[in-house]
């Protein structure tokens, strides 16, 4: 008859160390204690153990199959537009986008990118999921009746 550490035995149970500490304490499992105070369990009560607590049998059910279509992603920053152009070079790969007036670069990798099979005017979709985000206003430039214009004095040269 093997005798198990409580650590031991509370691994296999699959288990904390103090829930089984606790158990022991209430007496809800039983052991052998050795010369020193020390709790060790049988192979037996460990058996009996997870034969109490193993899970009822779930039913059968067909495995699932995914289509590779996503339904919902936690990304809320989703900018709409079409592929502007598409660049491909060893590991990484190069899209541009164009969203409205502006236009988003993305470096993705190469098997990303073939995954994706994106082509020039595709409609694709941005999503942008930063820990920072920065937001920025430019300022207006002053209106002036007429540009002012900057002349540069001639230069002269040194005598000698």
């Amino acid at each position: 008859m093997a005798l198990l550490t409580v650590r031991a035995a509370a691994t296999r149970l699959g288990i904390g160390y103090s829930t089984l500490k606790q158990w022991i304490y209430q007496g809800k499992i039983r052991t052998t204690q050795t010369a020193g105070g020390h709790h060790r369990l049988a192979e037996a009560e460990l058996e009996r153990l997870m034969a109490r607590h193993a899970p009822a049998a779930a039913p059968a059910r067909p495995p699932k199959r995914f289509t590779g279509l996503i339904v919902g992603l936690s990304g809320r920053n989703r900018l709409r537009g079409f592929v502007e152009e598409v660049r491909a070079d060893g590991l990484l790969g190069q899209v541009r986008l164009r969203i409205g007036d502006q236009t988003l670069t993305a470096v993705i990798t190469s098997d990303a990118l073939a995954e994706l099979k994106l082509r020039r005017g595709d409609d694709a979709l941005a999503i942008i999921k930063s820990t920072e985000v920065m937001i920025a206003r430019e300022a207006e430039a002053p209106e002036t009746e007429a540009p002012v214009r900057h002349r540069r004095a001639p230069v002269r040269k040194r005598r000698r």
